[in-house]
């Protein structure tokens, strides 16, 4: 089992990459690409007011990750310039790469592409190269996380990517006086004070729990929260030490947080899982060719339906390092075809119930996962009741049925809203879904990298056709009014 601090860069690098010589070189290169690929280069976009004046952002997006970044990019490489990105989190920690995610690396193959828009100097490893050589590229793995949080940081200062950090947006309303949403913000960090945002597009790339939450079973939530966490959470591993821990869930945030719980010396970790085996067949390995990544949102409801649902069937499995990361440790047991059938608390010791036994434990940590449920958004609150979902558009066969796919929104092809109801609340359509919710609707696209080299175009171009579209009038104007002469005859 290698190491998390390992010094070797091809193997694992340093979490902190350093800025050198060869980066300088990448962008000055980058540089000469982004001007040579920027055409047309006139902006466009007309600018709105409300009546009173208060400039209207053209798009707002809320989540500051990569999904957040890529979009704010692609639209800026499309001339739509008056853009803004809001993320609750501290400058350098938007998503879970140094906060809660307890991997090493990235799930994902190192030679994925997305965020760098087809651009190959903007990519992750011509930013490795740089600053490691080709070398250590060839003998690298898979990507370290922190490396991941870095470029993502590199990617948005380099680019001039505006982003407001500390700042939690809430309930988006429309206003229909001004043709635009009005999203209230609320500072993080106790300074600066609440204020109101206005966009014509808002699109929320709030991630893999952003049109739901991570779930925890009311048996556990209703524990001392002493008792309990969920593998979102802040945990205080070096707590756990010669502790009893028990593990809920077989995916690999489950198989992480056994792993870092053992190597900060806990006892013993349990880890129970409903499967009788665990799986070992990665369909997201089997999706990763241009027919379902590009083309997923052009099948039927019943083929888009069967096909998510089978991939759900199959099942999350722990990778390969994940797996023997954690069985590495003596004092890791797996537990198959255990449920936990009830849990409740003896003092300081949560005592949990399966098919084969009782088992009492110092500390529980649950990695159940997310459910999809957009009533639990707060971001949402306002618009939900008025948002098609699944269950109002398609009924599967008995069969087929699947209660958290019923659950999710039924998008347009550009990973917007849709109206339950036609005709009642049309401005959905400028409300863009880009998290993992849009599985079912767009397969790969909101937090999932290896969706994002089909799906940012379809976000950007929904975004500026209807931005186009809405003020066509206003260009045609433009057109007749247009007298720039070429020559004098």
């Amino acid at each position: 089992m290698r190491s998390s601090s390992s010094p070797s860069p091809a193997a694992n690098p340093s979490p902190v990459a350093k800025s050198g010589p060869g980066l300088a070189v990448l962008e000055t290169a980058l540089r000469k690409d982004l001007e040579r690929l920027e055409y047309p280069k006139r902006s466009w976009v007309l600018p709105r007011h409300l009546r009173d004046g208060t400039p209207i952002l053209d798009v707002l997006i809320i989540g500051g990750g990569q999904s957040g970044l890529a979009a704010a990019f692609g639209l800026m490489r499309e001339k739509v310039t008056n853009v803004l990105v809001v993320d609750d989190s501290a400058p350098g920690l938007a998503g879970p790469w140094k906060t809660f995610a307890r991997m090493h690396t990235l799930r994902t193959p190192k030679h994925l592409t997305g965020p760098d828009h087809n651009i190959p100097n903007l990519g992750f490893q011509s930013w490795y190269e740089a600053q490691y050589g080709e070398a250590a590229w060839q003998q690298l793995g898979l990507i370290p996380k922190e490396l991941w949080a870095d470029y993502l940081n590199w990617y948005r200062h380099f680019l001039g990517i505006p982003v407001r950090c500390h700042t939690r947006a809430g309930a988006i309303s429309w206003r229909e006086e001004d043709r635009c949403f009005a999203v209230p913000v609320q500072p993080t960090d106790g300074n600066g004070q609440p204020g109101t945002l206005f966009a014509r597009k808002v699109v929320l790339a709030t991630g893999i729990d952003g049109s739901g939450r991570w779930e925890t079973p009311s048996m556990v939530a209703r524990l001392p929260r002493e008792l309990w966490a969920h593998t979102r959470d802040d945990i205080d591993f070096d707590a756990l030490r010669g502790k009893r821990i028990g593990v809920l869930g077989a995916g690999a945030s489950a198989f992480d947080n056994a792993s870092v719980a053992l190597e900060r010396g806990a006892a013993e970790v349990h880890l129970f899982y409903r499967r009788k085996t665990l799986p070992t067949v990665n369909a997201y390995r089997w999706a990763e060719f241009v027919g379902f990544l590009k083309h997923h949102a052009d099948l039927p409801d019943a083929d888009r339906w069967r096909f998510i649902r089978r991939i759900l069937e199959m099942g999350q499995l722990p990778p390969h390092d994940t797996y023997h990361r954690a069985k590495a440790f003596p004092g890791f047991h797996l537990h198959g075809e255990s449920p936990w059938r009830d849990v409740r608390a003896e003092g300081s010791t949560a005592i949990v119930t399966t098919p084969h036994g009782t088992y009492s434990f110092d500390k529980l940590i649950v990695g159940s996962g997310t459910v999809t449920d957009l009533s639990l958004r707060p971001e949402l609150a306002n618009v939900v009741g008025e948002i098609s979902l699944w269950k109002d558009r398609y009924t599967p066969p008995p069969a087929e049925a699947h209660e958290d796919l019923a659950r999710h929104p039924y998008l347009g092809p550009s990973f917007e809203f849709q109206e339950k109801v036609p005709g009642r609340a049309p401005y959905l359509g400028s409300l863009f879904n880009y998290t993992f919710g849009c599985l079912l609707s767009l397969g790969f696209g909101g937090a999932s990298i290896s969706g994002m080299k089909y799906s940012l175009p379809k976000l950007v171009s929904g975004i500026t056709r209807q931005l186009y579209c809405e003020d066509k009038d206003a260009y045609f104007e433009s057109l007749m009014s247009y007298d720039v002469k070429e020559f004098e005859p």
